[in-house]
């Protein structure tokens, strides 16, 4: 167990260090630093609530009400995020690893797990639930979206993979469990 432990440890700081280098100067990799240092915002708890809380106000049926399980999955999320930050303090790559790039005014709270990742996750899940005849289109943008939330919280250098992979099995989990429970409010 040691040596399986051992080797995930290793290769979750290859995969921090692989995710955060600074490739070139190019401008396609210039391109994508500004895309992932922008749409990592995308994921926070503002943009999440306040957009998921517009669109159950002032959206018509059913997307009202998928702006109602979107903020309630992100709201009730955000619970075990914040009580599991207190009690784990796992230091941020940044902060305990040397070379890691990171933005201007990192984050210093607790690593794990990846409060920006689980909002997304809890966001776009009953988004793509209520698809519907969208579905095809809404599937692919909601997944690119999520995961270029999630690999920006690595390139940033503000979370390692297994605190990106827990944020997006919270997130979904939480989304799934609202949007169940919602069904069986409505029969």
């Amino acid at each position: 167990m040691r040596r399986m432990i051992g080797w995930l440890r290793t290769r979750e700081l290859q995969m921090i260090l692989w995710a955060n280098q600074r490739r070139s100067q190019s401008r396609l990799h210039r391109l994508l630093g500004v895309y992932l240092s922008t749409v990592t915002h995308v994921g926070g708890a503002s943009f999440t609530l306040i957009s998921s809380f517009l669109v159950a106000m002032f959206a018509p049926n059913p997307w009202s009400t998928t702006g109602w399980q979107c903020f309630t999955a992100v709201f009730i999320s955000h619970l075990p995020v914040y009580v599991v930050k207190r009690k784990l303090k796992r230091l941020r790559p940044y902060q305990a690893l040397n070379g890691v790039n990171t933005g201007k005014n990192p984050l210093v709270d607790s690593s794990f797990p990846s409060g920006h990742t689980t909002a997304i996750f809890a966001y776009v899940v009953p988004i793509i639930g209520a698809g519907g005849v969208w579905f095809p289109i809404i599937l692919p943008v909601a997944a690119v979206l999520a995961l270029s939330v999630a690999w920006s919280r690595m390139y940033l250098g503000l979370h390692y993979p297994s605190d990106v992979a827990a944020g997006a099995l919270v997130g979904t989990l939480t989304a799934i469990t609202v949007q169940y429970s919602w069904t069986l409010t409505l029969f």
